[in-house]
């Protein structure tokens, strides 16, 4: 059961034979954090991507004043990593904590690599997803950087209805670039 989302995930992705099922669980390992909770700090080697199974994360840097500037949110069914880290085995420059009590399941670079060889379906699962991961880093900097605070906030309320209802305001703000001050007045405002 804990497998069922990933599995589910990788499904509506690509055709996968039931007999790669069960290899496929065999290179994931389970792992619960706290609120708060850190999965991976900076300076630390990334040493997993992970999917989250259930609770929600946040990855960030932090700037020379010591604040966050959030650059993802990964909710159920969502991968989450350093990529860079994890790839080349280098310092990571993000730190990821759990917003909510999370549980993920996390594949070390050897097994992914591994899997990747030994189950090529999900050479294709994973390529599709970082063809679309890349589609939406490139609406986002775009958005960033023609968008008001309004249009910003009302294109993340449109596009991930999930945030809204589950992260905070002074976490929304800060993965908008915003003050919370001005996310506060654009939820009061688009309420009425």
């Amino acid at each position: 059961m804990m497998f069922d989302l990933l599995l589910s995930h990788i499904q509506n992705k690509v055709d996968l034979p039931e007999k790669q099922k069960h290899q496929i669980v065999s290179f994931f390992t389970h792992k619960k954090l706290r609120k708060k909770q850190y999965l991976l700090q900076e300076g630390d080697i990334c040493k997993c991507l992970s999917f989250v199974s259930k609770g929600l994360l946040k990855s960030y840097v932090l700037d020379e004043k010591g604040s966050e500037r959030i650059n993802m949110f990964a909710f159920e069914g969502w991968w989450i990593s350093d990529f860079n880290s994890f790839i080349n085995q280098e310092k990571a420059v993000l730190n990821i904590n759990a917003v909510e009590e999370t549980e993920v399941l996390m594949i070390t670079l050897e097994d992914y690599e591994r899997m990747m060889l030994e189950i090529p379906v999900m050479d294709r699962y994973f390529r599709i997803l970082y063809q679309n991961s890349l589609v939406t880093k490139d609406h986002r900097l775009m958005v960033s950087n023609s968008f008001t605070a309004e249009e910003k906030y009302k294109q993340l309320a449109q596009r991930n209805p999930e945030i809204i209802k589950r992260v905070p305001h002074n976490l929304i703000a800060s993965y908008l670039g915003l003050a919370p001050e001005t996310v506060s007045r654009i939820r009061k405002k688009n309420l009425h």
